[in-house]
């Protein structure tokens, strides 16, 4: 995806979600600042935990938040869901140890990589 186009998302799409209250969402630590942070993500579930597909590439913020601190959680149908242990893996693995069957993004968006965490 365009750089440019994260930049929109973040500001303009993501806030629309979380105020939605439908979305899973990702809160995570800043790496710098510390703050909590709430990410919209469309989840996909594993055995005893969940993928994030790597939407922006590995520079993503969220991601590199996650990554640092190595804990975050998800709010997913109500609840919270503590996760640990995250690791990055080919998105083909990802798809490929997904309980549900989901449709994979074009190709032309060229997303390579899924972030792998496991239910603490």
């Amino acid at each position: 995806m365009p750089n440019w186009w994260r930049h929109i998302n973040k500001r303009v799409f993501n806030p629309y979600q979380l105020k939605r209250d439908n979305w899973p969402i990702l809160r995570h630590v800043g790496r710098a600042s510390g703050k909590t942070h709430r990410t919209p993500l469309g989840p996909m579930r594993k055995d005893n935990g969940y993928y994030f597909l790597v939407v922006y590439g590995p520079e993503t913020d969220w991601l590199q938040n996650v990554l640092a601190s190595g804990h975050a959680v998800l709010e997913i149908d109500g609840g919270e869901v503590q996760l640990a242990a995250p690791r990055l893996v080919s998105i083909d693995e990802a798809y490929a140890n997904a309980l549900v069957e989901v449709k994979r993004p074009a190709g032309i968006l060229n997303i390579t990589q899924a972030l792998e965490m496991d239910a603490a």
